[in-house]
């Protein structure tokens, strides 16, 4: 049975779900840089604040040279030797320094060899704006990792799903890139440890009955307000937070605009071949549903607060786009 709800932030959630795993199972370890400290975020310290390896020791949560793809490649022969990898990158933005790695080694093992070997690790890599960090801190990449077939993709969006969602990667068996935001670590809500959450099921974040409006991770947040805004002209917006990027729920989304006949997907990931297509597409293929997308604009995220607003999509943003839909 699962315990009391607790208030917990984004990064205590997650903390909480792999110090349970761990605890469970001796197989699963967690390296990466700065685990020692207890990560970048304070994702890797227990509610009181102490750093996990205190409770594992540095046999399991370990501390790597400055070397993204030594770190994959170390955690990809440590899976085929039946340990169970928690890999942090960081930030999504590194871990471009080990896309072979990601892509050739972990995401396509179980398939080239006959399923005779697994890669079960979960490779956290943060993905968002992180202000005033510029170009090399702020992408949104799920869509890279999407498009490869042997990879789960995971974005939570609250402190409740960043507990149950890692609870269901590290059950995964297979490898899974795991991508929570820079800037939701510090976000609390109410969180019932050891409740898992399924992958590939969407949450409704807000019914309605107009309009669907579909994102994940932090956008999520922008697109309820969105819908609030519209709310006070009339306009009920139904928003769905798909949690996993793959599998994606098409199902619930299908039902949803079964219902309201417009589709708006919202991401802070630039527009250009982003996710957000792959969900419009599907919809567009399968319904006869007006659809549209709305996401960053094709710059680099800029240093000035100015710069970086432009990469930003708003809910103001997110009102006015599905006000202009709603006129097609």
């Amino acid at each position: 049975m699962s315990a009391a709800v607790q208030q917990l932030t984004y990064a205590q959630a997650a903390a909480l779900a792999l110090s349970q795993v761990m605890e469970a199972d001796p197989a699963v370890v967690a390296l990466g840089e700065d685990l020692g400290r207890g990560g970048v975020f304070g994702q890797y310290r227990d509610a009181d604040g102490a750093p996990l390896v205190q409770r594992f020791g540095t046999g399991r949560i370990i501390d790597t040279p400055i070397s993204e793809s030594t770190i994959v490649g170390a955690a990809v022969g440590m899976a085929l030797a039946g340990v169970k990898p928690v890999v942090e990158l960081r930030v999504v933005d590194f871990a471009l320094c080990a896309i072979d790695e990601v892509v050739n080694q972990a995401a396509k093992n179980r398939y080239m060899f006959g399923g005779q070997g697994r890669v079960p690790a979960v490779m956290r890599m943060p993905i968002g704006i992180w202000s005033s960090s510029a170009a090399q801190h702020s992408q949104s990449l799920e869509a890279w990792f999407a498009h490869i077939p042997g990879l789960v993709v995971v974005a939570p969006g609250t402190p409740a799903d960043n507990h149950g969602l890692l609870l269901s990667a590290l059950a995964c068996g297979d490898p899974v890139v795991y991508m929570e935001h820079k800037e939701l670590w510090p976000l609390a809500g109410p969180v019932t440890p050891g409740q898992a959450v399924p992958l590939g099921k969407a949450r409704t974040a807000r019914e309605g009955r107009d309009l669907t409006i579909v994102s994940w991770s932090r956008q999520v947040q922008a697109c309820v307000e969105a819908a609030e805004q519209l709310a006070t002209q009339g306009v009920q917006a139904e928003v769905i937070d798909l949690r996993t990027i793959w599998p994606w729920d098409r199902d619930a989304v299908l039902a949803s605009v079964g219902k309201t006949g417009h589709l708006l997907v919202v991401h802070e990931a630039i527009q250009v071949a982003g996710f957000g297509a792959e969900v419009a597409a599907t919809v567009a293929e399968h319904t006869g549903t007006r659809v549209a997308r709305l996401g960053a604009p094709r710059i680099p995220v800029g240093y000035a607060p100015v710069l970086e607003d432009e990469a930003r999509i708003g809910a103001a943003k997110v009102a006015a786009a599905a006000l202009n839909l709603l006129k097609r």
